[in-house]
C-alpha cells in the first residue's frame, strides 16, 4: 500500500515542482502595471536624451512605437546589454531580464500594447543630464573640439585637458562621457598636479599631439606643454579614470579609492584612441568629476593579466585565418586580496571569456564568464560585495577568438592572420586583458557591500 501511495503522489509532486519559480502570466498585460516598471529599471537609463540609446524609452508612446523591436531584442537577449553570465556571478547594476519578464513583454506586444489605467503609470525615473552616476560636482571638457579626419585610419593621441578650481578637492570618481560614442574606443587618463607658483598658465599651450609624430616620449610631452615653466615635470597620479565602449566607472563606498585633485592641474590622456572613420567628424569629450566628502582611507590598486600585464598569454596571441582558438593566462596572487571590480578586454574577434580562481585547497572561486563577447559593451564589473582571493590562489583566464567568416565583426574579408602586435591597440589587431581592481585584504572585507546607495 505504501508503494502505491508514493506512486499516486509522484505526478502531483512533479506538477508542484514544475510550477515553482514560474508564476502565471496575468490575464491582461498592461503598460501601466507590468511593462513600465521593466522599461524604467532596465532601459530608460541609456534610452534618453544625450545617452547611448538611439531613441528614448520613457513614455508609453516611446515604448509602443518600438514594441516589435523591443520584443525581438529582448527575446534574443540582445537587450538590455549585459554580457556577463548572471548564472555564474553577480555584480551591481545588473540589467538582466528573467524568462518570465521576457515572456511578459512578448505577451504585451502580441496583445496589442494595451496601456491600461494611464493614471497608474509609474513616474519615470529622473536621471541627471549627461551622466549615468548622478549630478557631477565639476564638469571639465576638452578645451578645443578635436577634428577627426575621415581617412579610414585609427588615431592614437596624447591630450592635455587643463582645468583650474578654487581649492584642492578629494575625488571619488571621474566619469568619461564621449562626445563621439561611435569612434571613441578608449581613454586612459592620469592627473597632472601643478604647484601654484610653478605653472602660471595651465590653460594655455598645446593640448593634443599625435603619438606617431613623436617617437621620443619626452619630446611628445614637451610638445604637449606638460612641463612646469622651469622645465620640470609636475607630479603624476596614475589611472584616475578609464573608458571603453559601454563603461560606467566604479563608484565605491566612502573611504575606498579616490584621490586628491589640486586646484591647478590637467587631466592627461596618456592615450586616447579613435577608431577609423570615412567621413570628417569631431569630438569634444566631457569629464564628470564627483567629489568625495573624506580623504581616501584605502586607495585601490590594480593589476592586469595578459596584454601589457603580469602574466603571459599561452600560446602567443596569434590567430590564423579560418580558425577558432582558445588562449589562457594564469597569475598566482602573492597575498590575500579583496577584489572590487574586474574588466575583461578583447577586440573584434572575441567570442567568449572566462575567469576564475583556484585556491591552494583546490576550491574554485567564480569571477566572471561572458558566453557571447560584445565589443560594444565592455563594463567595469563591480561585485556586490568584495571578493576575497587568498594568498597562493591562481587566477585562470580563458578566452576564445573567432577568426572565421562566421564572425560578423571580423574586420577582414577574407580572414587574415590577426595578432597582438607589440601591444597595439588598433581594433583590427587583438588584445587579451583581465584588469583587476583590488585592495589588500582586511578582516571582514567579504561582508562589505559595494552597492550604490
Amino acid at each position: 500500500m505504501a508503494i502505491k501511495r508514493y506512486i499516486f503522489l509522484f505526478p502531483s509532486l512533479l506538477l508542484l515542482i514544475g510550477s515553482c519559480g514560474s508564476p502565471e502570466q496575468p490575464e491582461k498585460v498592461t503598460f501601466a502595471k507590468d511593462i513600465a516598471p521593466l522599461v524604467y529599471k532596465n532601459c530608460t537609463g541609456c534610452h534618453r536624451a544625450g545617452e547611448a540609446g538611439p531613441f528614448p524609452l520613457i513614455s508609453y508612446q516611446d515604448v509602443a512605437s518600438r514594441s516589435k523591436l523591443i520584443k525581438f531584442v529582448t527575446k534574443t537577449r540582445f537587450m538590455p546589454p549585459w554580457p556577463a553570465d548572471a548564472t555564474y556571478t553577480h555584480f551591481i547594476d545588473e540589467k538582466v531580464l528573467t524568462p518570465d519578464e521576457i515572456a511578459l513583454i512578448t505577451k504585451w506586444v502580441d496583445e496589442g500594447c494595451v496601456i491600461g489605467d494611464s493614471s497608474k503609470i509609474p513616474v519615470p525615473p529622473v536621471f541627471p543630464a549627461g551622466s549615468q552616476l548622478g549630478t557631477p560636482d565639476l564638469v571639465i571638457k576638452f578645451r578645443d573640439v578635436y577634428k577627426i579626419k575621415g581617412d579610414a585610419k585609427d588615431h592614437f593621441l596624447l591630450m592635455r585637458v587643463p582645468y583650474q578650481i578654487p581649492e584642492d578637492k578629494y575625488i571619488s570618481t571621474i566619469e568619461v562621457v564621449p562626445g563621439n560614442r561611435k569612434l571613441l574606443h578608449h581613454v586612459n587618463a592620469q592627473l597632472l598636479s601643478y604647484e601654484f607658483d610653478k605653472r602660471k598658465d595651465v590653460m594655455g599651450g598645446n593640448v593634443v599631439v599625435d603619438i606617431n609624430d613623436y617617437p621620443n616620449t619626452l619630446d611628445a610631452y614637451k610638445a604637449l606643454s606638460l612641463p612646469n615653466d622651469d622645465g620640470t615635470f609636475p607630479m603624476l597620479t596614475q589611472s584616475i579614470t578609464n573608458y571603453l565602449p559601454g563603461v560606467t566607472p566604479p563608484l565605491y563606498p566612502p573611504g575606498i579609492g579616490g584621490f586628491k585633485m589640486p586646484r591647478k592641474g590637467a587631466i592627461f590622456l596618456k592615450d586616447i584612441h579613435y577608431g577609423p572613420s570615412r567621413v570628417d567628424t569631431s569630438d569634444q569629450t566631457t569629464f564628470n568629476v564627483f567629489y568625495a566628502s573624506t580623504p581616501p582611507k584605502r586607495p585601490t590598486q590594480e593589476f592586469q593579466m595578459g596584454t601589457y600585464g603580469v602574466s603571459p598569454i599561452v600560446p602567443a596571441l596569434i590567430i590564423p585565418p579560418d580558425t577558432v582558438m582558445k588562449f589562457t593566462s594564469q597569475y598566482t596572487v602573492p597575498f590575500d586580496i579583496s577584489i572590487l571590480t574586474v574588466n575583461p578586454h578583447m577586440h573584434l574577434l572575441g567570442k567568449n571569456f572566462w575567469a576564475y580562481a583556484v585556491t591552494l585547497q583546490g576550491d574554485t572561486i567564480p569571477m566572471i564568464r561572458i558566453n557571447k563577447w560584445d565589443f560594444r559593451w565592455q563594463y567595469f564589473y563591480t561585485y556586490k560585495k568584495m571578493l576575497k582571493i587568498p594568498r597562493g590562489a591562481t587566477i585562470h583566464v580563458e578566452a576564445v577568438y573567432d577568426n572565421t567568416r562566421n564572425n560578423p565583426n571580423n574586420p577582414f574579408n577574407p580572414p587574415r592572420v590577426v595578432a597582438e602586435r607589440d601591444g597595439s591597440m588598433r581594433t583590427s589587431d587583438e588584445m587579451m586583458q583581465f584588469i583587476v581592481t583590488y585592495l589588500p585584504y582586511q578582516d571582514g572585507d567579504e561582508n562589505v557591500s559595494l552597492e550604490r546607495k
